[in-house]
């Protein structure tokens, strides 16, 4: 079957080298070009595209806010993002919008053909270098989001955790380890803060993550 593509762009150069690739490609045609975001709106409407490669930086109604009305009203259409710009902001924001995938300008015409495959199946594409950038921004906010973790534990508070997870009461620690009550509740309250839970049954959960035991 014939996938059925929609070019947006205002440069009437870009739009024609992308056309006669497009075109060249057996399970795909161009069915129209479009200079402006409205332009792109009205087409989209009276051609009904399978994917719409969309430029994102146009005079008239931008990429992004372009991408929002033709999926909020017709959510059938794939839209690939195309775009100068590997800034997360702006791969974000037209995410957000709708598209299902984002391709830089200066990517071979291959990972464009490969990009269109994809969000016409409805997947999501993105190209390895804002793949990558998305990712290093995400783990340099993890200690900000997660302050807490396993890490953070001392080896006998870890050991009193899994003791917890595994359905033991403060008297059998204790006992197992040879300390009072009150000492195994202290380490348990300080297992508490330093993860930032409030319960055992949020403890006996968050072991059941870290592998700690399996609740059989």
């Amino acid at each position: 079957m014939t996938m059925k593509i929609l070019i947006v762009d205002d440069h009437a150069i870009v739009r024609q080298g992308l056309r006669a690739l497009i075109d060249k490609e057996e399970d795909m045609e161009v069915i129209a070009e479009a200079a402006t975001g409205s332009e792109a709106i009205r087409l989209s409407g009276e051609c009904r595209p399978d994917v719409i490669v969309m430029d994102i930086s146009m005079p008239d109604v931008n990429g992004i806010d372009a991408t929002k009305i033709i999926t909020g009203a017709s959510p059938e259409v794939h839209v690939l993002a195309l775009s100068m710009e590997s800034d997360r902001r702006f791969v974000v924001e037209v995410l957000k919008a709708g598209a299902n995938g984002y391709v830089l300008k200066d990517a071979a015409f291959a990972e464009l053909a490969t990009a269109i495959r994809a969000v016409a199946a409805n997947e999501t594409y993105l190209p390895p270098r804002v793949t990558s950038l998305l990712i290093k921004e995400y783990l340099q906010r993890i200690p900000d989001e997660v302050p807490a973790t396993y890490e953070n534990l001392s080896l006998r508070e870890r050991e009193i955790l899994q003791l917890i997870a595994d359905g033991s009461n403060a008297k059998e620690i204790a006992f197992a380890f040879g300390v009072s009550v009150k000492t195994v509740e202290n380490q348990r309250h300080s297992i508490m803060k330093k993860l930032d839970l409030f319960s055992i049954a949020e403890l006996t959960k968050y072991a059941v993550r870290q592998g700690l035991t399996s609740l059989k």
